[in-house]
């Protein structure tokens, strides 16, 4: 894990947004949010590389944007 301020600022960001994300898929009972969600709180803990972790997360957010209930 790497103390950089940007790779703490994006857990922070992406950790908070998928802890809605899960909340919102478990009320729903929808599974994607509720997997996107871990995903968004989990990989910033494996993910180094400062580009790779905000590419990561954009990603996952477009699909959480894609997979959300209309």
């Amino acid at each position: 894990m790497n103390f950089d301020p940007y790779n703490i600022l994006a857990g922070f960001i992406f950790g908070t947004i998928g802890f809605g994300a899960l909340t919102y898929g478990k009320k729903l009972e929808l599974w994607q949010p509720v997997a996107i969600g871990v995903g968004l709180m989990v990989y910033p803990y494996l993910v180094s590389n400062i580009w790779l972790l905000w590419g990561i997360g954009t990603g996952l957010l477009l699909l959480l944007w894609l997979y959300h209930d209309e």
